[in-house]
């Protein structure tokens, strides 16, 4: 064999390690194409956005093809990006730091948070009738449920750090945190403090208010919503051209949300979720108005400060932030907002 074709084997083999997502393929400095090439298939796994697109009409404002996917949280978004059945999904900030710890290489593409995020936090506390927890302090010596890998996870090591605790200062019970799974671990007394969440919080009050159960606030930001994709869809031009555009497109269902909270709540928490109409008013408020941001330097500060602490608490390596940020992306939302003003 001549030299010049073991060359040109040794080139065609870093091209097509490159083609699979390797370190060669890695595209966050391409420019993105100014529009969607034709033919171009997104797989999305974004519930929520998928019924504002279509109750506000901005669906028909889609160029490619959609294929929706009934995919939320950062588990299931990351076991289908693993299986290569999705192209992007809508997720907190937790799961894009765990896809990268467990060789998953993605990236954050949009940000939103909300207005007011002590006023308005996505988490509360619960506490199990008869702790005798009022603030975060007094979870020294509790059991508490804790989910590695997601947000509610994070939240219970951040409380614990803001108080000036550690791990070992408490138990934490491993807990998947889907469904009631949290307020019935509390009722039981199999846990004395969870973090609750949407209509759970309002029903756990509700259902346990009476044999003592309480709610108690962290006072922290648990608010971050990101879009995340794979490194292999990100750096496919045309499906990274139609990732923008849909960006524009969730930036602006966002923003018919927060004008829109009668029908949303009509459409979406009792159309298509079957809550009451007291549970859709319940979470409007709760949620408080949703903004989208065009400057990413804040959320990566506290990103990497997230970052740190689970790296510490967990025992991961950790990492700089910018790892998982694709900062083509940046000013996509905010851009499509003041576009279509």
């Amino acid at each position: 064999m001549t030299l010049v074709k073991t060359v040109r084997i040794a080139l065609f083999g870093l091209l097509a390690f490159g083609t699979m997502g390797g370190p060669v393929a890695a595209q966050t400095n391409a420019p993105l194409l100014p529009k969607v090439p034709p033919g171009t298939v997104l797989t999305v796994g974004d519930p929520v956005t998928q019924r504002a697109l279509e109750v506000s009409g901005l669906i028909k404002e889609l160029s490619f093809e959609v294929k929706w996917a009934n995919i939320s949280g950062g588990p299931q978004t990351s076991e289908a990006f693993r299986a290569k059945a999705l192209d992007v999904g809508s997720v907190a900030e937790i799961p894009s730091i765990f896809a990268n710890w467990n060789n998953l290489p993605v990236r954050n593409i949009a940000y939103r948070e909300r207005r007011d995020p002590i006023a308005n936090p996505i988490y509360r506390f619960g506490v199990a009738p008869g702790a005798g927890i009022k603030t975060l302090a007094d979870f020294r010596g509790k059991r508490i449920a804790f989910s590695p890998g997601q947000a509610q996870g994070a939240l219970v090591l951040r409380a614990l750090h803001a108080a000036g605790l550690k791990k070992s200062d408490v138990t934490l019970v491993e807990l998947p945190s889907t469904g009631d799974v949290y307020p019935k671990a509390l009722a039981s007394k199999q846990v004395d403090v969870a973090p609750l969440g949407g209509v759970y919080i309002r029903r756990y009050i509700a259902q346990y208010g009476g044999d003592g159960a309480t709610l108690v606030e962290h006072g922290l930001r648990d608010d971050p919503g990101h879009l995340y994709a794979p490194q292999w869809v990100l750096d496919d031009p045309a499906k990274a051209a139609a990732l923008a555009e849909y960006v524009g497109l969730w930036a602006r269902a966002t923003e018919w949300v927060n004008k829109n909270p009668e029908i949303w709540i009509k459409t979406y928490y009792v159309g298509q979720q079957g809550l009451s109409q007291d549970d859709g008013e319940y979470l409007v408020k709760l949620t408080g108005e949703q903004v989208v941001s065009g400057d990413w330097s804040e959320v990566k500060k506290r990103h990497q400060e997230t970052i740190n602490l689970l790296a510490s608490e967990l025992g991961y390596k950790p990492f700089d932030v910018e790892k998982i940020f694709d900062n083509r992306f940046e000013k996509t939302a905010s851009a499509a907002l003041a576009k279509s003003q």
